[in-house]
């Protein structure tokens, strides 16, 4: 959570306002104690008298004085006393009661596992002297608030570009008289292994205008910086934003470079590192500019103190700590471990900031660390597992394949892309009032005798194409003959094609029309499985090229159906001596135009996850398309019963018609109504007590697919959900790098879902690839939602 507490002296009271979130605000007025500038003043003295040499600042220095602390026992004991007593009656003056609810509202904010809160803290003449980075803000509520200083005027925004690659650091020495910067340049070797540091310094005999020139060039760099250090002296300026020394009696003013300086944002400058003297002017100004953050000493820095500063910070950088953290590591270095040697030198470092500005941090660089970045953390790493997880669930697959389809039939009908092509194939139904009217109390199995006095109604109607649903594999010797008759005459009269229903074994053979039957035979009639462990979403297809130990039922229908017409392969002979199956393909093999049934098959991925409950990149069932496009329904009562038809141009398939018994086990062959269907049937819906969805009218949706030679085919929902998730996990990165509103984030991101959705339905019909939507669409939004709560508390 950000916070900005501006803080205004109006005579003997100080008027604090405190602004957060969308506007909220709340104010207080407190008195201001005269003592706290008194004893500001008498610490400061104490400080100047005890580093009274080797000041970064641009004073007299002694000849051959290289920066040895004075160490009169009265001005260190001063001292000490001076800060304590200074931070006494400060702490007293903001722990008054005026500020309780200030202080409370601040550390009560945010959820209880985001401890640290930002406040940004904006004051100025008098009052910006004073510790405030001492201020234990959040103490007495247990909450931990991070403070940094802000402008009062800011005219630019915060700056977003930045660089791509290793960071770049321009490091300018300046004037060294009195100081020893070889410390400074030594301690930048922190930063060789993680960045690139370019030294920018001043030559005995070099003109100012050169020295200058030299600057405002290395600023204007078009490969652009990350980072603008500068070690020597310098000072405060009332007008021109403070001044740098940089040469002996060279000065160069804030206000002299700051078109450079714009460049510099332009290509990338962040953060800017002043470790000299009395920097809060060249703070304020280069925020202005639109810089996001700069490190500063507010008071006279001595130069021991300023290395072992520098040393601290940058070995924080190095580690990847923002620069809020390596300036918190440096004071307290320099608090807890170098008190006694500097006194008080812990409250001279301040960080300021631009409100709207990321905290700048070296990101680690090179492809570990790019590998690194990319690997998910504790929470993602829950996400991704889950998302796989469901993905390969097969339960939930069967049911968002369901669904997705019936998505399918409303987006067709809706913009109204449905096909207007027949329905190739009729589907005689044998249901509950054909068996009451053909008086067959038991149609386990079904009686042959019924089945051949329909075929015997087909083959008169012209029928070419007859498969018939049911399992034959058992005689029946009161019926089988005539079955046999009925069969044998259709072939020998009228060359009609008959497929047997079979099953898929085991061992994946056939178990279909048994000779002890004398039905049929393998050289005029043709057999493929109508059943197997697949669900009822998806095809059937050959395993092999040839079909050699099982096909698919509805492949064969369909397959016929294309060489039925060719008058180049012979038509069923009773007299046959060959396997008409493999005549068949035999034929399909030799002609281009057959490539298509010669490569529908299971690809080698299919066979392999197939073992594990998979069914990648299987063609699935296309029941967004209406029933009526598909197949005719003809009760078979109907047909024996009704006027002569002509089907000679449609395949015909024998099948149960919903009886409770059908099935090769007890109603096995009646099945709930594919949600798309019940869109365009909804008196088939089963939660309006519908009619089944009968396992033949799944074979004429099958046999539909290979006549139109289109083939639904499915992106694996795993593999979209893993691609899903690079995508999200390149946006967080990608987003963590810029400062964009969260309400724009989320439109965008419910913009973007909403179109993948779309292009998704009509790459259905207009490419018939199916991609997932859901569960991919959920992994974007699972990793990138709270990351956008996370940067926008």
């Amino acid at each position: 959570m950000k916070f900005q507490l501006e803080i205004q002296r109006i005579e003997r009271t100080c008027l604090f306002k405190l602004t957060w979130g969308k506007g909220q605000q709340t104010s207080t007025i407190l008195p201001y104690p005269d003592t706290l500038s008194q004893l500001y003043q008498t610490w400061r003295n104490a400080y100047l008298n005890f580093y009274k040499t080797a000041l970064r600042a641009r004073v007299r220095q002694p000849k051959n004085d290289r920066g040895e602390i004075s160490l009169r026992k009265d001005w260190h004991r001063q001292l000490v006393q001076a800060e304590a007593q200074l931070l006494l009656e400060f702490h007293r003056w903001l722990r008054r009661a005026e500020l309780y609810e200030i202080r409370a509202k601040i550390a009560s904010e945010g959820s209880p596992e985001r401890t640290k809160i930002s406040l940004f803290l904006t004051c100025s003449g008098e009052l910006e002297r004073l510790p405030w980075e001492t201020w234990e803000l959040g103490a007495e509520f247990g909450r931990e608030v991070a403070i940094a200083r802000s402008p009062r005027h800011i005219t630019n925004p915060n700056n977003t570009s930045r660089r791509s690659g290793k960071p770049r650091i321009l490091a300018i020495l300046g004037d060294d008289t009195g100081l020893d910067l070889k410390g400074d340049r030594d301690s930048l070797n922190f930063l060789q292994q993680v960045a690139e540091i370019v030294i920018v310094t001043w030559q005995p005999q070099q003109p100012a205008a050169s020295i200058k020139r030299q600057i405002q060039t290395a600023l204007s760099d078009p490969q652009g910086w990350s980072v603008l250090f500068f070690a020597g002296h310098s000072n405060e300026t009332a007008i021109t934003g403070g001044e740098l020394a940089i040469a002996p009696k060279i000065a160069l003013s804030i206000g002299e470079i700051a078109k450079q300086l714009k460049i510099a944002l332009t290509n990338g400058l962040q953060f800017a590192l002043f470790n000299s003297c009395s920097g809060l002017s060249i703070a304020n100004s280069l925020i202005d500019l639109g810089l996001n953050q700069v490190a500063v000493m507010r008071e006279p820095i001595h130069n021991q103190v300023a290395q072992v500063f520098l040393i601290q910070f940058l070995q924080a950088l190095a580690n990847h700590q923002n620069v809020q953290q390596a300036l918190t590591s440096a004071e307290q270095h320099l608090k807890q471990e170098q008190n006694l040697t500097y006194p008080s030198a812990y409250l001279v470092p301040s960080l300021f900031c631009h409100p709207e500005a990321k905290l700048f941090r070296i990101e680690p660089w090179g492809w570990k660390q790019r590998v690194k970045k990319w690997l998910p953390t504790r929470t993602e790493a829950m996400i991704a597992s889950t998302l796989c997880l469901l993905s390969i669930f097969p339960p939930l697959q069967n049911y968002l394949l369901d669904k997705r389809t019936l998505a399918q039939a409303i987006y067709r009908d809706v913009t109204g892309q449905i096909p207007t092509t027949k329905a190739p194939v009729t589907i005689v139904h044998i249901d509950e009032q054909s068996l009451t009217k053909a008086g067959i109390e038991r149609p386990v199995p079904m009686n042959r005798r019924y089945l051949a006095s329909l075929i015997d109604r087909l083959v008169a109607a012209d029928a070419k194409i007859i498969g018939i649903d049911y399992l034959l594999d058992r005689p029946q010797p009161n019926n089988d003959s005539i079955l046999a008759r009925s069969v044998q005459d259709a072939v020998a009269q009228n060359q009609t094609w008959f497929i047997f229903g079979a099953v898929k074994q085991l061992d994946g053979t056939e178990l279909g029309v048994t000779p002890q039957t004398g039905i049929a035979s393998p050289n005029w009639t043709l057999q493929g499985y109508t059943t197997d462990s697949l669900p009822h979403l998806y095809l059937s297809l050959p395993s092999s090229e040839n079909c050699d130990r099982a096909c698919p039922f509805a492949y064969l229908l369909a397959a016929t159906q294309a060489v039925a017409q060719d008058s180049a392969f012979p038509s069923p002979q009773i007299k046959s001596q060959a396997n008409l199956r493999n005549s068949l393909y035999a034929y399909l093999k030799d002609r281009p135009q057959y490539e298509f049934f010669r490569q529908t098959k299971l690809s080698p991925l299919t066979k392999v996850v197939q073992y594990l409950g998979q069914q990648w990149l299987r063609p699935i069932e296309d029941f967004s398309l209406p029933p009526n496009l598909v197949y005719n329904r003809l009760p078979a009562w109907q047909l024996l019963s009704g006027d002569q038809a002509d089907f000679s141009q449609q395949i015909i398939i024998i099948g149960s018609g919903g009886y409770s018994e059908a099935g090769l086990t007890q109603g096995s062959d009646n099945f709930a109504t594919p949600s798309a269907v019940g869109y365009w049937q909804p008196e088939r819906r089963l939660d309006l007590n519908g009619t089944p969805f009968t396992g033949s009218e799944f074979l004429a949706y099958m046999t539909h697919h290979f006549l139109e030679r289109r083939l639904v085919i499915p992106i694996p929902e795993l593999g979209m959900v893993l691609t899903a998730l690079l995508i999200a996990k390149g946006i967080k990165l990608g987003l963590a790098k810029r400062t964009i509103k969260p309400r724009s984030i989320l439109m965008l991101m419910l913009g973007t879902t909403i179109i993948y959705g779309l292009v998704g339905l009509q790459l259905y019909i207009s490419g018939a690839i199916l991609i997932p939507w859901l569960l991919p669409s959920v992994a974007i939004w699972a990793y990138i939602l709270p990351s956008i709560n996370k940067n926008h508390a």
